[in-house]
């Protein structure tokens, strides 16, 4: 199987986890929030804890899809082959892996309060997660907007994904969290589409220049 080939079905399985993760958070926001009786002081919320443990697991491959695509955007080249592409693309899919992580830790917790020890351990996971995958996007994305690689649209969205990651950081303890997420989620199913469309940069690399991880 070429090179350009597989970076194209990483970035299918990207683009499929981004959908589904806006399709997740509007879920959330526009249904299963508004109906919840479930206290907000739960680490459940707006799940039951019962219902959180299939929604865990169903999260985490999310998160795995996510990181094919951008295991693929590190492969494809796009943001050139410096030190600034390597460093971004290994923070985002560290990143990545921890919220992975974080959504099966939330299982052993989820009949357990916000205030409680493994929630509170459980939440800083999904900050570091979520901070690794911000600053490694907004590098690689700075290092791919430099390196004009991709054109149009498709040169921006790596630093966009960062951005909006960075203020998702603020955001996490507001009922805006959800909708939040969902933008997330359409943020990464256009970098996936962007790997999936232009796997190769348009001023191709000499061979072993792309980012390998």
């Amino acid at each position: 199987m070429s090179q350009t080939t597989t970076v194209r079905q990483l970035g299918l399985l990207g683009a499929v986890g981004g959908a589904l993760t806006a399709i997740s958070g509007i879920v959330v926001q526009g249904v299963v929030q508004p109906a919840t009786d479930v206290p907000d002081d739960m680490w459940s919320y707006p799940w039951s804890s019962d219902a959180l443990v299939p929604v865990s697991i169903v999260y985490a491959v999310f998160h795995a899809l996510v990181f094919a695509g951008v295991l693929g955007f590190a492969r494809s080249g796009a943001a050139g082959e410096g030190r600034a592409a390597r460093i971004g693309t290994v923070l985002a899919l560290t990143g990545t892996a921890v919220l992975f992580a974080a959504e099966l830790l939330s299982i052993p917790v989820a009949d357990q309060r916000l205030d409680a020890t493994g929630p509170s351990l459980v939440g800083a996971t999904f900050g570091v997660g979520t901070a690794l995958s911000a600053a490694g996007f907004v590098v690689a994305g700075i290092a791919a907007v430099r390196a004009a690689r991709w054109s149009g649209w498709r040169r921006f969205v790596a630093l966009a994904t960062g951005v909006w990651l960075a203020a998702m950081i603020v955001l996490v303890a507001t009922p805006a969290l959800a909708v939040a997420v969902g933008l997330y989620g359409v943020l990464l199913t256009a970098l996936g589409v962007a790997v999936r469309t232009q796997p190769a940069p348009s001023a191709p690399l000499h061979r072993g220049q792309a980012v390998q991880i």
